[in-house]
């Protein structure tokens, strides 16, 4: 499945009080997820195999390493966990580094918010606004996803410009 999004990452130096401003808008609640990413090395982009209670998947994705909300063009495949994918992914790729968090997943329509706990790294707030249809302007989720950030208010040095693996690998 082809996706194009427009999302943000931040710190969450208060991830309740961020939660407790989203509550007051009546999200669906998808539930808590205990996630591990594991990323492999390529030659471009970013390549992640997420393996959780909630959601499994294959993800490819491409965005700019900017602190600041920004478009992702994203291949992503679901799956049921099948120990056989992360064998070939890892005698073909190698891993690069493994992300392990909590996350609570809402979602308002076509928009989705993750309050994450990552390992050793703390929380963060993460607001995707999706198309997964082809029919959306890119401009449409950009000011989807700004008025969520306006929302929960979101200082421009909250921003983080990178993924979590990438910090993970700067620490």
């Amino acid at each position: 499945m082809h996706i194009t999004n427009f999302e943000f990452k931040a710190v969450a130096r208060d991830l309740g009080a961020f939660e407790k401003k989203l509550l007051t808008l009546n999200p669906v609640f998808i539930g808590e997820d205990n996630q591990t990413d594991t990323y492999f090395n390529v030659t471009k982009g970013r390549l992640k195999l997420r393996e959780g209670n909630i959601e499994n998947s294959l993800i490819y994705y491409e965005r700019e390493d900017v602190a600041q909300a920004k478009e992702s063009d994203i291949l992503l495949y679901k799956f049921q966990p099948q120990p056989p994918l992360k064998e070939i992914l890892v005698k073909v790729h190698g891993i690069k580094v493994i992300v392990k968090k909590k996350r609570k997943i809402y979602f308002i329509k076509n928009v989705k918010f993750h309050f994450d706990t990552v390992e050793d790294l703390g929380t963060f707030v993460e607001v995707e606004a999706i198309d997964d249809s082809g029919y959306m302007k890119i401009e449409d989720l950009k000011k989807q996803c700004m008025k969520y950030a306006d929302l929960l208010g979101i200082k421009s040095s909250d921003y983080i410009s990178v993924s979590y693996s990438d910090l993970i690998l700067q620490r």
